[in-house]
């Protein structure tokens, strides 16, 4: 016998048309917000970078990555990632570098970051004879220090066109750039080591004044380096350089690859590594240590 309460009810079949479909446009919104999040994290608080040459030598390798943090001197023009914006003058929350201290900056009229080393700032007098600086009518320190020894690797060869005769091999065939090191310390007592090869095109300039908000920037490699010193035509900076073309300041390595990677050799990606290099500071010694 029936129970005329029972339920009987049969479900009703699934509406296939009715099932949720991606939201491709919550998806693009998504993507979109994180794109922006890191472009504005890199363009107004700190970037990574690469070092493509050999002018900040001894103390960065071709290789090394970085990071730059882009809030020291304020923001300017070139701050945000890829160069987007026109120029205009100024800075905001602007403030001038000190000497020594190692910054991103772009030649005038150019969309490419250069690094170096701030040694000039406005007001100052500077000039350079026989491969001593000279600032404000005082030659700035220099010591003589024990050669430095930079392996030999894939991004650094030690080629003769760049040091020539500083190729050594020792005898377990282990190959070393054997290159003269000397130590400067600025009037502030901030000092880092440069790289000394000897006469060179760029060793004498005739004294000039910096200009109110501009920086004179040199590179470490002092005869391998093309800077303030340096003609933009020849690829320079074609001396002192205004202040709004700072992009930021190098704070320390990440990590350094000798070149060897291959892309679709993850294992490489490993044996690459440069060991001892990353978490250095590239800040400058203070007290003139």
């Amino acid at each position: 016998m029936s129970d005329s309460n029972s339920d009987t009810t049969t479900p009703a079949p699934t509406d296939r048309k009715g099932k949720k479909g991606t939201d491709w446009w919550g998806e693009i919104k998504g993507i979109f917000w994180l794109v922006l999040a890191v472009f504005t994290f890199h363009s107004f608080v700190a970037k990574p970078f690469y070092i493509p040459s050999e002018s900040m030598m001894p103390g960065l390798l071709v290789g090394d990555r970085l990071v730059v943090s882009k809030y020291p001197y304020g923001w300017s023009f070139v701050s945000p990632t890829f160069h987007l914006l026109p120029y205009f003058p100024g800075r905001l929350f602007g403030r001038l570098p000190e000497r020594g201290d190692v910054v991103i900056i772009s030649p005038p009229g150019e969309r490419v970051d250069y690094i170096k080393r701030v040694v000039g700032l406005p007001g100052d007098r500077l000039e350079m004879r026989g491969g001593t600086l000279i600032i404000n009518g005082v030659p700035v320190k220099r010591t003589r220090r024990t050669d430095a020894m930079i392996p030999v690797d894939t991004n650094a060869p030690c080629s003769d066109i760049q040091f020539p005769g500083r190729l050594v091999t020792q005898p377990d065939g282990k190959q070393f750039c054997r290159l003269p090191i000397v130590r400067e310390t600025l009037p502030n007592g901030r000092s880092y080591d440069t790289i000394d090869l000897g006469d060179g095109p760029t060793d004498n300039f005739a004294a000039l004044t910096i200009p109110r908000d501009n920086v004179f920037v040199m590179g470490d490699n002092r005869d391998r380096s093309a800077d303030s010193r340096v003609s933009i035509a020849d690829m320079g900076l074609g001396g002192p350089v205004p202040w709004e073309n700072l992009g930021g300041r190098a704070e320390f390595i990440t990590f350094s690859l000798d070149g060897d990677t291959v892309l679709f050799n993850p294992i490489s990606w490993i044996t690459s590594l440069r060991s001892g290099r990353a978490g250095t500071s590239l800040h400058p010694d203070e007290g003139g240590k």
